[in-house]
C-alpha cells in the first residue's frame, strides 16, 4: 500500500477517536477532539498531494479518498447535532449534498465520464472545515471579541455546499437523461 493510501486510512482511523473525545465529554475534549479533526482533515489535502508527486494514484485512493472525507464530515456533523450545537437541517444540506453528487458522479462513471472536483466543491470544503473546527472551539479564540466565526463560517459553507451542488447537477443535466434519448 503507497503513503497517499496509507494516509486516507489514517483519516479513517482518526474518525472514532475524534468522536470519542468530542461525545464523552471529558475536560478540554473538545479541544482534543478539534485537534484530531484539523489533523484528519489536512490528510485530505496531503495524500492528494503525495499521490500526484509521487504518480501512485491508484483506483483504490480514487473510491477511499472522497469516502474518507465524506466519513469524517458526516461524523463531525452528526457529533455536533448530538451536542446541540448543529441544526439537524443543517448537517442534512450538507449530507444530502453530498449522497447527491455522489450519485451523480456514480452515473457519470457508468458512462466513463469523470467529474472532477470542483473549485466551488473545494471551497465548499474548506469552510465546512473551519465551521466544524470553529463550532468545536466554541468561536475560540474569536468569542472573546464576540465574533461569532463558527456561525460566519456555517453560512458560508452551507452556500457553498447548494451552490456547488447546483453547479454539478448543471453541468451534469444530460447524464440524468440518458435513458430518455
Amino acid at each position: 500500500m503507497n503513503l497517499a493510501n496509507k494516509l486516507t486510512f489514517a483519516r479513517i482511523i482518526l474518525i472514532p477517536i475524534f468522536m470519542l473525545f468530542v461525545l464523552l465529554r471529558i475536560p478540554h475534549g473538545d479541544f482534543i477532539a478539534a485537534g484530531i479533526f484539523t489533523v484528519a482533515a489536512l490528510t485530505d489535502s496531503l495524500d492528494g498531494y503525495v499521490a500526484r508527486k509521487r504518480k501512485e494514484v491508484t483506483k483504490l485512493g480514487k473510491f477511499i479518498d472522497p469516502l474518507a472525507d465524506k466519513l469524517l464530515v458526516t461524523a463531525a456533523l452528526l457529533s455536533l447535532v448530538e451536542m446541540g450545537r448543529l441544526g439537524a437541517w443543517v448537517a442534512m444540506i450538507i449530507i444530502g449534498r453530498e449522497f447527491a453528487v455522489t450519485g451523480l458522479r456514480l452515473i457519470a462513471a457508468s458512462e466513463g465520464i469523470v467529474i472532477a472536483a470542483s473549485n466551488l466543491g473545494k471551497f465548499k470544503t474548506f469552510f465546512q472545515i473551519i465551521a466544524i473546527i470553529a463550532i468545536l472551539l466554541k468561536d475560540y479564540p474569536f468569542s472573546i471579541i464576540n465574533i461569532p466565526i463558527g456561525t460566519i463560517t456555517l453560512a458560508i459553507a452551507v452556500f457553498f455546499t447548494i451552490y456547488s451542488g447546483v453547479d454539478y447537477f448543471l453541468k451534469g443535466k444530460d447524464l440524468m437523461f440518458l435513458d430518455d434519448i
